[in-house]
This record gives C-alpha cells, sequence and structure tokens, in this order.
C-alpha cells in the first residue's frame, strides 16, 4: 500500500475514535471545471453529491454543464473574479451594468447552474457595492452563492446574510498544496470539523492527486458517522448562519454593524 493511501487510513480511523456528534455533514465543491474533459468526466464519476464549479471562459463548460445535471449532480457557475482576467471576469471598478452583462454571459455558458461561487476573487469580493448588487441579483434569479472565501476581507456571505440570500461559506481548502499525504491531512480537517460544528464545507478542484484521494476516501465516510450531503441541503441545515470561523453568534465578522 502506498505511503499516502496508508496516511489516509490512520487519519479516517483517528476521526472514527473521536467522540460523535449528533450529526457531521459534509459538502464537497470540485472548482475549475471544463477545461479537460478526462478531469471532468473523473470528478463526475466521484460517488455521492459532490458540487461541479464550472468555469464559463473553458472550453467544454455548456457540454459539462449539461452532462453534469443529467447525471443528477449540482452545477454552479465558478465565477471569475479580480485577480482572474478573461471576458466574464469582475474587477473593481467595472460599472454595475457591464457586471450585469457579463454575469448573464457567464450563467449562458454553464446552463443548469442553481448558483455560483467565486474564482480567485481576493479583491473583488472585499467590494461591498458590487457584492450587495450581487446577491440582490442572484436573489432575484434564485439563485444561491457560496463564499469561496479566498481573502479574510470579504464581505460576499455578509451581504449575502443581509439580504437573507440562500448560501453557505468555504470552511476548507483541500488541494492549497498539491499532494496526496496533504490532501488527505485537509480532508481529514474538514471530518474533523464537521464532527465539532455538525457540517463542513470544503473546496478542491481536479487535479489527480485530489481525485485519487476522494476516490478513496469517499466511499468510507458513512463508516466514519459523515454523511456527504449537497449543497442544497447544507444551506438548509446551516439556515445561513456563520460559521464560529466566520464570524460570531452566527453572524459574519465583515457584516455592516446595524444601526
Amino acid at each position: 500500500m502506498r505511503h499516502w493511501l496508508f496516511l489516509l487510513c490512520c487519519l479516517l480511523a483517528g476521526v472514527a475514535q473521536a467522540a460523535p456528534v449528533s450529526k457531521a455533514y459534509l459538502s464537497i465543491i470540485i472548482d475549475d471545471l471544463g477545461q479537460s474533459s478526462e478531469r471532468d468526466n473523473r470528478t463526475l464519476a466521484l460517488p455521492g453529491p459532490i458540487t461541479m464549479a464550472i468555469m464559463p471562459d473553458t472550453p467544454h463548460a455548456s457540454d459539462f454543464a449539461r452532462q453534469a445535471h443529467k447525471a443528477g449532480k449540482t452545477v454552479i457557475l465558478h465565477m471569475p473574479m479580480d485577480p482572474a482576467t478573461g471576458p466574464y471576469a469582475w474587477h473593481p471598478g467595472i460599472a454595475l451594468e457591464e457586471l450585469s452583462r457579463r454575469l448573464d454571459a457567464a450563467l449562458n455558458k454553464v446552463p443548469f447552474a442553481a448558483g455560483i461561487n467565486n474564482h480567485m476573487g481576493s479583491r473583488m469580493t472585499a467590494q461591498r457595492e458590487p457584492m450587495t448588487w450581487l446577491m440582490a441579483e442572484l436573489q432575484r434569479r434564485q439563485l444561491f452563492f457560496v463564499d469561496s472565501r479566498t481573502s479574510a476581507a470579504t464581505v460576499a456571505a455578509a451581504q449575502a446574510q443581509a439580504q437573507g440570500l440562500a448560501h453557505v461559506s468555504r470552511d476548507v481548502f483541500l488541494d492549497d498544496v498539491r499532494t496526496p499525504e496533504a490532501i488527505a491531512g485537509q480532508l481529514q480537517q474538514g471530518i474533523a470539523l464537521a464532527r465539532k460544528q455538525g457540517s463542513a464545507v470544503l473546496i478542491g478542484h481536479p487535479y489527480p492527486q485530489t481525485l485519487a484521494v476522494l476516490e478513496q476516501a469517499l466511499p468510507q465516510l458513512q463508516h466514519q458517522g459523515v454523511q456527504l450531503i449537497g449543497l442544497h441541503q447544507m444551506i438548509a441545515e446551516r439556515g445561513n448562519l456563520a460559521m464560529p470561523a466566520h464570524g460570531h453568534k452566527g453572524r459574519y465578522s465583515n457584516a455592516v454593524p446595524p444601526r
């Protein structure tokens, strides 16, 4: 058995020995899809309700969105935001009319999107005016929002909460370090967090290392007392409240103070 597989088994065994909680829900989003049919198909084959976040400026965006929807997966638009570039990307200073046009064009490229999350966006999600507009627009379109939390300065989830928009925030990135050992460790962190606070939202990418770890680990989750759920159920479970790492008493730390 390869070293990382042994490590993963040990990590999952450690989670199984932890003190149980009444519920432990996990949601996993795979970003950056639509670029490679091989990676897309391998991601689609992962067991359970994995969310497919598809970039609009990729060669397979529309076809893969239809394929994923037909397979019963939740599809979301992985919306490029500054410092991302390209014809759909949002940047500070762009007029709301142009942001709206780019959002329309991106959603047209990713059919069946149930919501959006930000691709990059460390600068853009810190801009309160466009984030306020975006959440109102998503509310109008009956779409949800996932704050990828690429920056501690993000106000996106806080604006979603303020407007009552269905949303969640990411808790753990799986693959900032692209080795099987590191990814297995991040997955264990997500599982431990789900057991501690009741739920955790994880984001990864279709890297071969990430997919290999998930292929081995996902079938074992149920045995560890962890339930993999889709984003709609996760949103319902969290009830638009901030997790402890993101705020205080359910309110996001970057929210506008009440008057």
